[in-house]
């Protein structure tokens, strides 16, 4: 098979970072350079797919990471508050191969040019099948900031993130931006959509009179007949960081010590893993993981820090894993663990890079994607007033709601 140039800058890279000499596959084709970025090998008997803050972003971007991240106090010179060669020097990863690409802003023009866009529902699907295939019983789970940030969520009041969340195969998710839609959409959603295929779950959302939760905190589920918790938490300040009426009956918050509770109930109730679902952002993570015992890991999200190595955070009760998966549809997060004697011995953990290029598109989503989006790609103007017969949000009509 013959190869482009930036074809054969693909398998360089991609075999590169899997520790690959270029003798060996210099006359790959893109293909087998993919599979030299996505064949990490099976750990362990459970596992969990974690993506999040995709903000309704269907197709693959370019997308350029930060290259500052402030860090004050404690906080400084540590993850998740490292950009460029300091977080490549902490992960481990070599400069120049494709994983230093999607992880940092360097030599940013030159390698988006080689290694292309990233993301993209269609070749994310493709991943997510991909790993499933390889760990029966994983469970994907999303972090949420799904169902806002493109004009097509914008027109159609989330359906279309709705529908490619449910075929992409989400098994539990929390929200944040979800809540822009209003009270009753976000419930319509979950009690008819979601009913039966999607766990929506948050322990830190309850009403504002009598504290009822209104959502489920938590669900079990078994992996391979382990007992494992995933318990939601919603982002904490809602309420404050958008309209108020949009949740005026729901009451939000950290809620460190209900939190515990639940942590503690569902280890009564036999789960031998327990997972945070977050949406708290990464620092914030780090304080609850230092705080509330029992839990293994916290798979956080709205920071968009896409990060390479899990954080290991001592408590009174052992340690907890964090992470996050950056943002944008652009990485798949995969954690493995190894269940013995009903508690976990070990983990591994990787993040995966979606490049556009790499990895073909899953025919199904790529056509409910063309579907969806048919309707409004003639729009004139990104101007919800301009699309009429379509559901609308106030709140998503910010300067994200374009057509990616």
């Amino acid at each position: 098979m013959n190869l482009t140039k930036r074809e054969f800058f693909q398998v360089l890279g991609a075999g590169t970072m899997a520790g690959m000499g270029l003798g060996a596959y210099a006359q790959a084709d893109v293909a087998t350079a993919a599979n030299g970025l996505y064949d990490i090998p099976k750990f362990g008997n459970v596992s969990f797919l974690h993506m999040t803050d995709c903000h309704a972003q269907l197709k693959p971007i370019y997308f350029r990471e930060p290259s500052i991240n402030l860090g004050f106090g404690s906080m400084k010179g540590k993850l998740p508050h490292l950009v460029g060669e300091h977080l490549l020097k902490v992960a481990k990863v070599r400069p120049g191969t494709a994983e230093a690409h999607a992880l940092t802003y360097l030599d940013y023009e030159q390698a988006a040019k080689r290694y292309g866009k990233v993301g993209g529902f269609a070749h994310l699907a493709t991943l997510v099948k991909r790993m499933k295939a390889s760990r029966p019983g994983a469970l994907l789970l999303d972090g949420g900031d799904t169902w806002q940030g493109s004009g097509t969520a914008l027109w159609t009041n989330g359906q279309d993130m709705v529908d490619a969340c449910k075929l992409l195969g989400v098994d539990v998710m929390t929200g944040h931006w979800e809540f822009t839609l209003g009270m009753e959409r976000v419930k319509e959603i979950i009690e008819k959509d979601f009913a039966g295929k999607v766990d929506f779950v948050a322990q830190n959302v309850k009403t504002n009179d009598f504290g009822d939760p209104v959502f489920k905190p938590y669900v079990i589920r078994e992996i391979n007949g382990v007992p494992c918790a995933i318990i939601g938490q919603a982002f904490p300040y809602t309420p404050i960081a958008n309209p108020r009426y949009m949740v005026a009956d729901w009451a939000f918050g950290i809620q460190d010590e209900n939190m515990q509770k639940m942590v503690d109930e569902c280890r009564g109730k036999g789960a031998q893993v327990v997972v945070v679902l977050s949406h708290n952002g990464m620092d914030v993570d780090l304080k609850m993981a230092s705080r509330v015992s029992g839990i293994d890991a916290i798979m956080g999200g709205h920071t968009h820090d896409g990060m390479p190595v899990a954080s290991i955070i001592s408590n009174k009760g052992g340690k907890t894993l964090v992470t996050n998966a950056g943002s944008n549809s652009k990485f798949l997060a995969v954690l493995d663990f190894d269940v013995k004697d009903k508690k976990v011995a070990d983990f591994r953990y990787k993040l995966l890079p979606v490049f556009a290029n790499m990895l073909p598109a899953d025919a199904e989503m790529d056509a409910l994607i063309t579907k969806v989006r048919a309707p409004l790609a003639s729009a004139s103007s990104w101007c919800p007033r301009q699309m009429p017969n379509i559901g609308t949000s106030v709140a998503s009509s910010s300067a994200m709601a374009l057509i990616a």
